[in-house]
């Protein structure tokens, strides 16, 4: 079962690994925020196969290709964090305008089992457009989570009935390249959420 110890554990590494892509990228510096960390050239490239609720398509990172993405684990049955997250992302895009559509939130699924494509679909539009629902077999969803070290796990609920799901609740972007660019611990600032995706706009991959 993954604890609290362990969730905290999994932060602590992110921002390790963020300051070590400090310390080699310089260029397109995030906001002065402590929730949120430089990635580039640390973490590897946007890379999945899986299937968009919104369309039940099969999509890779090649189809988004060219936009700005944010990606974000959670499940529908989420009682908290998730639901704010999005909230917050959402709220992120809206002062970007027009140039919202240039940029798409993907949420991946960690509880394949209850979250069908159908209420997937229905969870991600109740937030905005611009998010994505994700889902896959459970070794794609795995090998996704492995890939920029995010822990989940299934728990008993506390009342007894059905299962919650613990995960941590890093949010990574990357540009429109596909490259990892800075990872957020917390949304709850979103002008800095705002004006990582300003930024990202003006400077493009490589943040000059």
């Amino acid at each position: 079962m993954l604890t609290e110890a362990m969730l905290r554990s999994a932060r602590l590494g992110a921002l390790v690994l963020a300051a070590m892509g400090l310390m080699t990228v310089q260029s397109c510096s995030p906001p002065a925020s402590t929730d949120v960390t430089n990635i580039g050239g640390v973490m590897p490239d946007l890379r999945f196969a899986m299937t968009r609720a919104n369309d039940d398509r099969p999509v890779g990172a090649r189809d988004y290709l060219g936009k700005i993405v944010i990606l974000y684990f959670g499940y529908t049955h989420c009682p908290d964090e998730c639901p704010a997250t999005l909230a917050n992302l959402a709220s992120a895009l809206r002062p970007l305008g027009a140039r919202e559509h240039a940029i798409k939130v993907l949420f991946a699924t960690v509880d394949p089992r209850r979250d069908s494509l159908s209420a997937l679909k229905s969870y991600v539009s109740a937030f905005a457009p611009e998010i994505d629902g994700l889902r896959g077999s459970d070794d794609a969803i795995a090998a996704l989570a492995r890939r920029y070290r995010v822990l989940y796990a299934q728990s008993p609920a506390s009342n007894g009935g059905g299962y919650a799901v613990m995960h941590s609740d890093s949010v990574f972007v990357f540009d429109a390249q596909g490259h990892a660019r800075f990872v957020a611990t917390s949304t709850r600032d979103t002008a800095a959420i705002t004006a990582i995706l300003r930024r990202l706009e003006i400077h493009g991959p490589s943040g000059s």
